[in-house]
């Protein structure tokens, strides 16, 4: 359900005074309305729709006639924005007073050749309008100038409405507070006719949906207040939560399967080595009597091809270095002496062979023959 409260703003001049009447107001819902009056009704009105969470409540307050001038101009070649921007700076100039005190807000047409309506007002009265609503525990969604929505008579026709307790005088391009004087200077001798309060009331409720300009704009604008859904913060709290327990257990996981894999490959290696005839406790075990066995036969990665194969393909990609001595235990230990031109060169080929996964030792030292030397051993198993 929709629900609107209408309320006019007290004339400025009628905002310390305590004595003065109570504002008007109206209370609209689903675009019918439900209730009004001029007393402090407006109260009730505004809060017993609170209970309701289903319901779209706002607050629409009314600027008075009295302290807001309203102009309408005509542009008929520019585009709604340029008439907008060209609406203000007209009406600023046609205005008295300082340009800093004054609250200038232009409408904007819905398409090119519209008139656009301009209000003029003070930062004063706006300071004094929205002070008075703050004291009230008010926050309108919008503050529309009450004479705007007057609806306008034929170009050369007048209308005379009562409206939040302003008897309100409407021309084919400006709205004011009726005055004897002024009608009569306006009028030049044209009839000035009452307006149909069931049309004014039709007026009232169409500018309710689309507001002809909002005071609240410029430097009233209200600043966006960000809030926090408490059923997203819920959400968001519970998703960190299982991000949390997912980023546990990940790693988790995945130890459990690598000592998974690890055991049942642990368990291969004792079923592989029983066939070979050798009992063990573990695969470790296993291990070392299967190099063992192979050391004593000269084979497996003790054998002299395992670290000879991995020192000459190091070697290959280092044109410089030269063997001069190279011998073999039965451990699979290959101790070999390398020399070339410059140490840069002896250390590419140890890189290489650490690279390859050998475990080496170096040693260098100077050769005779000017060339730099080092005494390598490399074992092909950890």
């Amino acid at each position: 359900m929709s629900r609107t409260l209408i309320l006019w703003l007290p004339p400025v001049a009628t905002l310390a005074d305590e004595t003065a009447a109570r504002p008007a107001w109206l209370r609209v819902d689903d675009g019918v309305i439900v209730d009004s009056g001029q007393d402090d009704g407006w109260v009730d009105a505004w809060e017993s729709p609170q209970g309701d969470e289903s319901a779209d409540d706002r607050l629409v307050a009314l600027a008075p006639a009295a302290d807001v001038l309203l102009r309408w101009h005509h542009y008929p070649d520019a585009a709604p924005a340029q008439a907008a921007a060209a609406a203000r700076l007209d009406a600023l100039k046609d205005s008295l007073g300082e340009a800093s005190a004054l609250h200038v807000v232009a409408g904007q047409p819905a398409e090119a050749g519209q008139a656009v309506a301009v209000a003029v007002t003070t930062h004063a009265a706006m300071t004094a309008w929205t002070g008075w609503l703050a004291a009230q525990g008010l926050s309108p969604a919008a503050i529309i100038p009450s004479a705007a929505t007057v609806p306008p008579p034929e170009p050369d026709g007048m209308w005379m409405t009562e409206l939040g307790g302003e008897a309100i005088v409407r021309t084919a391009d400006r709205a004011f507070l009726s005055d004897p004087e002024i009608d009569a200077l306006v009028a030049g001798g044209r009839d000035i006719a009452p307006l149909e309060p069931e049309r004014m009331r039709e007026a009232l409720l169409l500018s309710l949906a689309a507001p002809p300009l909002d005071l609240l704009s410029g430097a009233w604008k209200p600043k966006r207040n960000w809030s926090v859904d408490p059923a997203l913060l819920r959400l968001a709290k519970r998703l960190l939560v299982a991000l949390a327990v997912v980023s546990l257990l990940i790693p988790i996981v995945h130890a459990v399967r690598l000592t998974a894999d690890t055991s049942r490959a642990d368990e291969a290696t004792v079923a592989i080595a029983k066939k070979a005839g050798i009992i063990a406790s573990d695969a470790e075990a296993a291990e070392a009597e299967i190099d063992r066995r192979l050391a004593a036969m000269g084979g497996g990665p003790l054998a002299f091809s395992v670290p000879a194969s991995a020192l000459y393909d190091a070697m290959r990609d280092t044109p410089g270095v030269s063997l001069k001595t190279l011998s073999h235990r039965t451990d699979g230990t290959l101790t070999t002496t390398l020399a070339a031109p410059r140490i840069d060169d002896v250390n590419k080929v140890l890189l290489a062979l650490q690279a390859h996964g050998d475990r080496i030792t170096a040693q260098p030292m100077a050769g005779t023959d000017g060339q730099q030397m080092a005494t390598v051993t490399i074992r092909a198993v950890p």
